[in-house]
This record gives C-alpha cells, sequence and structure tokens, in this order.
C-alpha cells in the first residue's frame, strides 16, 4: 500500500469551528471516531479536498486508489442509505453487490459495532460534497475480477462485530476494539500471505508496505507489537500511550509512515483511549519470525567503527540514547525489525518526521535531529553499521546486507 506525509488539509479538527458547532450528538461521535479510524489519511491525495479520495495504494498485485467518501451524490456516497455504508463497513460490498478490495480494511472494520457505524455515516453525511472521480485500478488479471473477492471473502474474512471478553477488564476491551476494529493496527503491523491477507499466526510481528514519503516512494517495514525482544519488551504501557498521544515517548518519536497515524488519527483521540490501545498492545504474547544470523566479526568491527564516528554522540556508545541528544537504540523495535527496511530508510533520509506538530510535548522534545547519511556512507558502510547496532548491547538480529541498503536508495 501507498502512505503520503504532509496531507494538505491536516486534520486539526474535521470540521470547521462553525461546522462543528453545528453538529448533532451523534455526528459529534462520529467526528471522533472518523479520527479513531484515520479515514483523512488513506481517503485525502495531499490536496484540498479532504476524503474525495484518489491516493495510490501500491499492493503486489498492482495499484488501487481510495475512494470519495464525501456527501457527493454522483461520486460520493452522498445517495449510500445506512445499509449500504453497513455493507461496506462489515462485508467489503459497495451498494450494487460489487466486492470492494481489502486495501479498504473492512477486514478490521467489520469488528466496529453497528452503532459506531451509524455515528461515522452521520458524520461523514455532513462533509461537504466535492465533486470527483478517482483514477481506475489499475490490477492485471486475475486480480481485476472483483468477482473473485467473494471467495477470498470466504477464505480470509469474518464480518462479525467485536466480542468483548468477559476475563478481561473493560480498559483492555476498549483497547482490542480500537486496535482491532477502527485503529486497524494489523493492516501494517502483521505479514500476508500470497493471496494478501493477514497471517493471524503471526498477528502484529511486522509487515511491510509501500509508503510515499517526502515524495519518495519505497518499501517500509512496520515493526513488532507483540511483546517479543524485537517488539515491545523494553516499552510500558506509558511508553506506548505517549507516542500514540504526543507522538513521542522516552523510547521514540514519530517518523516516516507512523507521522499520518499519529497527527490524523491518535493524537486527537482521549487520553483514555489511547491507554486502553497501550493496555491491548502490552497484553500481546511475543511472537516473532526469525530474523536470521548476525553479521560476521569482521563486518561487525567495520559497523562498529562507523558507530563510533557517526551515531555515538547522540545515541552513546552504550546505546541508550540520552534525552538531550538521542533517543535509545536498545530494544527499538525499528532496530530490531525482521525486515530492515524502515532502519534502513531513516539511516539513508534521516529523521522525517511530522510536518505538523503532533503536540506541544513533541515541539520541545530537546533530541537533535538525525540527519542524512545517504551521501555519506555508501552501500556496504550503512549495511556494517546497522548489522552492529542489530547485533549489540544484546541484541540478536540478523545481518543487514548491501543488497538491502541498495534497494532502499
Amino acid at each position: 500500500m501507498v502512505v503520503t506525509a504532509g496531507i494538505a488539509a491536516v486534520m486539526v479538527s474535521l470540521s470547521s469551528p462553525a461546522d462543528a458547532a453545528n453538529l448533532s450528538e451523534v455526528e459529534e461521535k462520529g467526528e471522533y471516531l472518523v479520527a479513531a479510524g484515520n479515514c483523512m489519511s488513506c481517503h485525502t491525495n495531499g490536496d484540498d479536498s479532504p476524503f474525495a479520495g484518489g491516493l495510490e495504494f501500491e499492493t503486489p498485485f498492482g495499484t488501487v486508489y481510495s475512494t470519495n467518501i464525501t456527501s457527493d451524490p454522483e461520486t460520493g456516497i452522498g445517495q449510500w442509505s445506512l445499509e449500504d455504508f453497513t455493507n461496506a463497513m462489515r462485508h467489503g460490498e459497495a451498494p450494487d453487490g460489487t466486492n470492494l478490495y481489502p486495501v479498504f480494511p473492512y477486514t478490521a472494520f467489520a469488528k466496529v459495532s453497528d452503532e459506531d457505524i451509524a455515528a461515522i455515516y452521520a458524520y461523514l453525511k455532513t462533509i461537504a460534497p466535492v465533486s470527483y472521480t478517482p483514477p481506475e485500478n489499475d490490477l492485471g488479471f486475475p486480480y481485476s475480477q472483483r468477482w473473485a473477492l467473494g471467495l477470498w471473502k470466504w477464505m480470509y474474512h469474518d464480518d462479525n462485530p467485536f466480542e468483548p471478553q468477559p476475563e478481561q477488564s473493560a480498559e483492555w476491551n476498549r483497547g482490542a476494539y480500537l486496535v482491532e476494529g477502527l485503529g486497524h493496527c494489523s493492516m501494517c503491523h502483521t505479514p500476508r500471505n500470497f493471496l494478501g491477507a493477514n497471517d493471524n499466526d503471526l498477528a502484529m510481528t511486522g509487515g511491510t508496505y509501500m509508503a510515499r514519503i517526502e515524495g519518495k516512494l519505497s518499501a517500509w517495514s512496520a515493526p513488532n507489537l507483540t511483546s517479543a525482544d524485537s517488539g515491545l519488551a523494553m516499552w510500558s504501557v506509558d511508553d506506548i500511550a505517549d507516542y500514540l498521544k504526543l507522538g513521542v515517548s522516552h523510547r521514540a518519536g514519530v517518523f516516516g509512515p507512523m507521522n499520518e497515524v499519529v497527527v490524523n488519527s491518535t493524537r486527537h483521540l482521549s487520553r483514555e483511549d489511547v491507554r486502553a490501545m497501550a493496555v491491548y498492545l502490552k497484553s500481546l504474547p511475543a511472537n516473532s519470525l526469525d530474523s536470521g544470523e548476525p553479521a560476521s566479526a569482521d563486518v561487525l568491527r567495520a559497523g562498529s567503527i562507523q558507530y563510533d564516528i557517526h551515531c555515538g554522540s547522540c545515541h552513546l556508545p552504550t546505546g541508550e540514547g540520552a534525552p538531550e541528544q538521542g533517543p535509545p537504540l536498545i530494544g527499538s523495535p525499528v532496530v530490531l525489525d525482521v525486515d530492515p527496511t524502515s532502519l534502513i530508510n531513516i539511516t539513508l533520509y534521516g529523521a522525517q518526521t511530522p510536518h505538523t506538530s503532533p503536540s506541544d510535548e513533541w515541539a520541545s522534545r530537546a533530541w537533535i535531529r538525525m540527519e542524512p547519511f545517504e551521501n555519506k556512507l555508501d552501500d556496504e558502510q550503512v549495511a556494517a553499521l546497522l548489522s552492529f547496532i542489530r547485533a549489540s548491547w544484546g541484541h540478536e538480529a540478523g545481518a543487514v546486507t548491501s543488497e538491502q541498503v541498495a534497494e532502499q536508495r
């Protein structure tokens, strides 16, 4: 899929103040839930027409464009009934019965309650109509045959709403509802099989997708969100909640594709809701794939030299980081990801941080901004440096190759 950074109409509020004052209680609830679902990021193509669609998603099967979900009666959802909208959200079906591609995350949105779907529908009906038809999808045969998605849904889609687990707390259940439903975190953070369905045996252990950041389309890896050593083992509930709400915690700050998730979605949620999400994520049992063997001793020695020259002053020789200099590398899910793609990207292109400050705390964070090493280090030097980081301070992640670095340039 493709995620773009820097949407022009950043959602400080989805409605203008005048419009917000006129929203009903149900519509206000829908506005909040639209933020929770991060609908704006995927249905806005970086122009002045939020929710009008046209954003491209590059998939292994071809290119899919997001749809217009404004209230326009011809090109948007202005003529959709609540039943039509519910069928799209829960069953992946358009009003004419056409199957929707699961790039639209109905596999997650199916877990949303009927009451919340109705509120989202009510709010979207207040969005000013924009007459715009996105480009046609560019999918080769047989993926262009929507009828075949019926079989795909039969095999992989569970359209049942979320069922609270009575043995868990209300906070945990709220977090599970948001993470697994509207938050659709599994869309990026779970690997997929050859037919594009989530591999549920490896749920939340990380995934890879295409994203356009600062105008460059490239692969990005979403890290492990389970309690594995390569995931959130060293993160506290407060660390996770701060990251989602403020865009920064003691462990990390947002960059790359997560910019829009925080700026357009999670920073707008209540403290209670982001903490519930953190409680749920922290409860996920440890699970991960093997990332392979560490690099050879010679490569690690070469990487150690590069680290001392370029990284140690900010992240410290111990990898522990410092509040005034750089975030910790020890236990970082980005550092230890099975797929080092995002780690390579931030090394080559620097800290591609949000253009809109997620919070006052993020804006005042004194970490030194990481500069790009694209023109300072060659592929072998970057590979050695990152291999060293992934094998130091108790880390046991696999080597990074120069071929992997070259692919991200």
